[in-house]
């Protein structure tokens, strides 16, 4: 069995002029739909980081957590809306760009980068860089591969 394509998003090829039309359309409520899910994951991350505060020499577990977390809920959402369900067109907005872009940070990873450096954990701050790019990026591998599986074994049971 050959590898399989990593799930492409239908809704964002501009070139297509019914994608062009609905962009048009839409702004506000789209907007509007990327902006509450953004606050409801900004609040969700911000709680993360309040309960698990960690020191500038010390490893940001928080930060690592909700980055890893909504990296493998990006792949199970992806695989969700473009393979399994169709979707609302404003169900990938709001739950992709707005809660899981607003639950992850990858600005703050750098920040925290930076900060353990200055701090002199320079060991902390490059093991934090390394570890969170590869846990990342394996998150969303698992997220897609899981779903995928999930996906054929119910289809096949039903």
């Amino acid at each position: 069995m050959g590898a399989q394509r990593p799930p492409v998003d239908p809704d964002v090829d501009l070139s297509l002029p019914r994608q062009r039309a609905e962009l048009r359309g839409g702004t506000a409520g789209l907007l509007a739909t990327i902006a509450v899910g953004g606050m409801v994951g900004a609040v969700a991350r911000y709680g993360l980081t309040v309960a698990l505060p960690h020191p500038a020499h010390g490893f940001p577990w928080a930060t690592f957590a909700v980055n890893v977390a909504g990296c493998l809920l990006i792949g199970v959402l992806m695989v969700l809306i473009t393979e399994v369900w169709t979707a609302h067109r404003l169900v990938r907005p709001f739950l992709g760009v707005g809660v899981l872009g607003g639950f992850t940070t990858f600005s703050t990873y750098a920040v925290e980068v930076q900060q353990a450096v200055a701090a002199g954990a320079a060991r902390v701050g490059l093991l934090y860089l390394a570890v969170t790019l590869v846990a990342a990026l394996a998150a969303v591998r698992l997220g897609i591969t899981v779903t995928r599986l999930a996906a054929s074994v119910d289809r096949s049971a039903g």
